[in-house]
């Protein structure tokens, strides 16, 4: 059996993470030629938080490849901020705003214009946020819980009181794992994206 290994990110992982991210973007399946570019989702959900926070990311090394990570925001308030000002004018340039957003591509890139969707009314509790994603072979294997126990103890070190994260409202499996792991729904939940929010200690 192949050995899985939890490390902290580094550079070099930056394009394995954006295969990771576009392999299971899809509702879990394989997310490729769904959009103009295969790049959408990871700029938008992977990019950034390596680049503006990479202490903050862990990856689980499989083998000789990267097999899945967590990435987080740690102060989501100044990343919002930061995201503003030194990722948005490229992201824009790339992607920009539609003033009628009529397809799920539409809507993905104006999410990615606005981070300020980010700023929950919970962020003195909670005020770092996660991703979590991991290829089909490491899933059931209980990296997940291992992924989160590790970024848990990275915040709680650091003095961040408390995480959150936004999912899709249909995963049902994915809401019993954090419901496992002690994760609490938040009041800025809606049925189709729950809000979760756990305490780091």
């Amino acid at each position: 059996m192949t050995e899985q290994v939890i490390r902290p990110y580094s550079t070099r992982d930056r394009a394995s993470c954006y295969d990771v991210c576009v392999t299971i973007g899809a509702a879990g399946g394989d997310a490729r030629g769904l959009y103009s570019s295969d790049d959408l989702l990871p700029d938008i959900f992977c990019g950034p938080y390596l680049d503006l926070d990479p202490s903050s990311a862990f990856v689980v090394e499989s083998g000789d490849r990267v097999a899945g990570y967590i990435i987080a925001a740690s102060d989501t308030r100044h990343f919002v901020r930061r995201y503003r000002r030194e990722v948005l004018p490229g992201f824009a340039a790339k992607y920009p705003f539609v003033e009628q957003p009529l397809t799920p591509e539409d809507v993905l890139v104006n999410l990615g214009n606005t981070p300020e969707h980010l700023l929950i009314a919970e962020l003195d509790e909670y005020p770092a946020h996660l991703h979590i994603d991991l290829l089909p072979e490491l899933q059931g294997l209980g990296m997940g819980r291992r992924l989160i126990e590790t970024l848990l103890g990275s915040l709680s070190a650091r003095g961040i009181g408390g995480v959150h994260l936004a999912m899709d409202g249909a995963n049902s499996g994915a809401r019993a794992f954090y419901d496992r792991l002690g994760f609490l729904e938040l009041t800025s939940s809606t049925p189709e994206q729950p809000v979760l929010g756990v305490a780091t200690s």
